[in-house]
């Protein structure tokens, strides 16, 4: 017990740390996994776990691979479907080969396992490219692009390498090419029927209201579960391509409210993440490194200066990709979870049949994973900002209304350099808030027109300033998993102080209370209509924040604060923000008289 709960533990503090740092979560995961492994001896993941350990790894990288497929969307891709379907085929058989080659000539293995590995290494997966993503926060068409190749090839890298063991196995015996092509549409059949159909069908359970919702989440963990086994008893490794297609047609079906099981998949997601990267990097043997020598530095550098550049070179050729985002493409490639777990498995086959060179291909598989995730996760969020296709930090504001409050805030805050949306329903409040010179949207913020057509790209907050407070309280509930429930926004309702208990919006789903208690929308516009403004004062050593109270003589709401280092800083209700030396605060207040002043001062 003491080692399972420990792993969850460290799992956890990596994933803090990865957050804080900027960096990946895999370099720190894999990083602990080795040190409480192999080097500190703390943790035998095959003494733990026995022979539960690859079926708990399998399953694990099947709720991956089902959360990952109901991310894809077709509308995504749709103007970079070539690309991606020339990486995972050509260019699939450029970065095996070329894997293979270097594996034959630096390491020294046999043309059947360097084929054999070459197989193993085509996969890239969610595990790895999602999570980096997050990091590196690159353009659309790239994301999309390296998020829909990681997960397609998943299934297909696995599939490969069965293809490649199968031919090995049929060499040993009797040359049969045919048993070979027949395992291929096999397991390719068990896939597309069994997973397509079963996603297909939870769709239509889910469509009908045939589960009440407490249920979507269990049901579907269990059914993702269950294809995965029933594909893999009809075909051996059906199981990943049959949850992968699960999951896209689940997703891309009309009419069918995936959110919440979303939500739920990608929390169990990051748990299993964090636990199989520890666990798989905590099987490693320290003297199989010595083994491979630098030969295996060889591969690392074959697949990510050769491999995956030429790869990436024809496979967008003629594409509407600019060369700056092939460049990025072509750098980011890293090797995940699935990529360790089906090398762990064929070895132990490869071992079986008698080839001596077998137990060196999880270290050297593991050479490629840290190394490809260390050199990518620390460099790719500078390459991309270098070549300039990465999205500008979300320090930006989605404010929900364009009516005279908003429009002032929005104007404020937008001379201060912060990028700013409006979004109201309302012509006549867009067209205002446009000759202002403000970015606008104009329909309703959560309607599914905005979730396709709204853009979002430096947009880290939102500001709920729309006079509808119902409208301000639902932007927030669907906002919250968008931008973190911290960074979401709204005003006090209006009725607040007249209304029962029983007809308020519950506090934790209209966001936190903006700028003061009392601070409703009615209070703000009647203020802005007598011609208060929004105004900036810089606080020095002379004037500091209790001194701007001092002076506006309690006539003034302070809105914003902004640090030093450009940050921004938002007042609100439930909070205690101090202004310091140095900070800019924006403040709701009349302009104060050289009389006002004198007789504030004495």
């Amino acid at each position: 017990m003491l080692a399972i709960v420990s792993i969850g533990l460290v799992g956890m503090l990596c994933q803090w740390l990865a957050w804080r740092i900027k960096l990946p979560a895999i370099v720190f995961l894999l990083l602990s996994g080795f040190v409480i492994g192999p080097v500190l001896g703390w943790l035998d993941p095959d003494a733990v776990f026995g022979d539960l350990l690859f079926p708990i790894v399998s399953l694990g990288v099947a709720v991956i691979l089902f959360e990952g497929g109901l991310t894809l969307k077709l509308e995504e891709i749709r103007d970079l479907a070539r690309v991606v379907r020339n990486l995972v085929t050509v260019g699939t058989v450029i970065s095996g080969t070329t894997t293979a080659l270097a594996t034959h000539y630096l390491v020294g293995f046999s043309w059947e396992v360097a084929f054999l590995f070459g197989a193993l290494m085509v996969v890239t997966g969610p595990t790895v490219i999602v999570p980096m993503l997050r990091s590196v926060r690159p353009t659309a068409p790239v994301a999309n692009v390296l998020r829909w190749e990681g997960i397609v090839i998943d299934p297909l890298g696995a599939l490969l390498t069965l293809v490649v063991f199968n031919f090995i196995v049929s060499s040993h015996e009797a040359p049969d090419l045919g048993r070979v092509v027949l395992t291929f549409v096999q397991t390719l059949a068990a896939g597309a029927i069994v997973g397509g159909g079963a996603g297909y069908f939870l769709g239509q359970m889910l469509r009908r209201h045939w589960l009440p919702e407490y249920l979507h989440n269990v049901v579907t963990l269990n059914l993702v579960l269950g294809v995965f086994i029933a594909a893999d008893v009809l075909a051996h490794e059906g199981g990943l391509l049959a949850v992968t297609l699960m999951g896209m047609v689940l997703g891309n079906m009309r009419d069918v409210r995936v959110e919440d099981i979303l939500d739920f998949k990608e929390t169990l997601s990051l748990l299993v993440i964090s636990a199989l990267f520890i666990v798989l990097a905590a099987r490693i043997e320290l003297g199989a490194f010595a083994q491979l020598g630098w030969g295996a530095l060889g591969v690392l550098l074959t697949i990510q200066l050769v491999g995956r550049p030429l790869k990436v070179l024809v496979s967008a050729f003629g594409s509407a990709l600019s060369w700056r985002e092939r460049v990025l493409i072509a750098w980011m490639g890293p090797r995940g979870v699935v990529a360790a777990a089906i090398a762990a498995v064929f070895a132990l086959r490869l071992e079986e049949l008698g080839y001596a060179e077998a137990p060196l291909i999880v270290p050297l598989a593991f050479s490629v994973i840290i190394g490809t995730v260390l050199l990518q996760g620390a460099t790719s969020r500078f390459i991309a900002s270098l070549l300039g296709v990465a999205e500008p930090e979300p320090n930006g504001l989605l404010i929900v209304g364009a009516n005279p409050v908003a429009r002032a805030v929005g104007t404020a805050l937008a001379e201060k350099g912060f990028e700013v949306r409006l979004a109201d329903g309302s012509w006549d409040n867009v067209g205002a808030a446009r000759m202002q010179g403000l970015k606008t949207y104009h329909g309703n913020p959560i309607s599914e027109h905005a979730d396709r057509h709204l853009d979002l790209v430096g947009i880290g907050r939102l500001l709920g300033l729309s006079y509808m407070d119902d409208l301000n309280a639902l932007a927030a509930l669907r906002y919250r998993t968008e931008f973190g429930a911290g960074e979401v926004y709204a005003l006090e309702p209006s009725a607040e102080k007249t209304k029962g208990e029983k007809h308020v919006v519950a506090p934790e789903r209209r966001g936190r209370l903006l700028f003061a208690e009392g601070a409703t929308y009615a209070k703000l516009a009647s203020l802005i209509s007598k011609g208060v403004k929004i105004r900036s004062t810089k606080l020095t050593e002379s004037f500091g924040f209790d001194d701007l109270y001092k002076q506006s003589r309690a006539r003034l709401i302070p809105l914003f604060a902004i640090t030093p280092k450009g940050r921004l800083r938002i007042f609100t209700a439930q909070g205690k923000l101090e202004p310091k030396e140095g900070w800019t605060v924006l403040s709701l207040s009349e302009e104060v008289t050289g009389e006002q002043h004198e007789a504030a001062a004495a």
